[in-house]
């Protein structure tokens, strides 16, 4: 585990503004965090260096862009020597519908978080990533009726 560098009052202002909207400009940001922009800027590089701020990402709404079907799916594997959970992780990792991927203890190996456009994208997923992996013991997904949250900040 890495050391997490020290956070200032002056990062935790300025991760609060970009985990909200990381669209503001530099003298915008600035502005908001009532510093100089040179100052602004030098932090959320050191903030970027040091990988504290991983990417700025936009967020799309998946049903605007077809994709209605989100699932959460717990995966078993019938072996789970650290190579054969590595193999599953890289098989996970290359798949475009999962947006997440988690080693979990106990109960299940992993965990992901799915979204794909319908249940036939889902069962074609399934498919590829679960029935035809000779390791994958156990499948057992979880589709979502309805999201009361998401959020992708993270408390600093």
């Amino acid at each position: 585990m890495t050391d997490s560098p020290a956070l200032d009052d002056l990062d935790r202002r300025i991760l609060n503004i970009l985990q909200t909207d990381a669209s503001h400009t530099n003298a915008e940001l600035a502005a908001l965090v009532h510093v100089s922009p040179p100052t602004c800027l030098r932090r959320v590089k050191q903030l970027t260096d040091s990988g504290v701020i991983e990417r700025q990402v936009a967020i799309v709404a998946p049903d605007k862009v077809g994709s209605r079907l989100s699932a959460i799916v717990e995966i078993t594997l019938d072996v789970q020597a650290a190579e054969r959970m590595e193999e599953f992780e890289h098989l996970a990792a290359r798949e475009a519908a999962v947006l997440q991927c988690y080693r979990v203890s106990p109960g299940p190996d992993f965990v992901l978080v799915v979204q794909v456009a319908d249940m036939p994208a889902y069962h074609e997923l399934a498919h590829r990533l679960f029935t035809s992996h000779s390791n994958v013991r156990n499948v057992k997904a979880y589709f979502s009726t309805h999201r009361s949250k998401f959020d992708t900040r993270v408390d600093v």
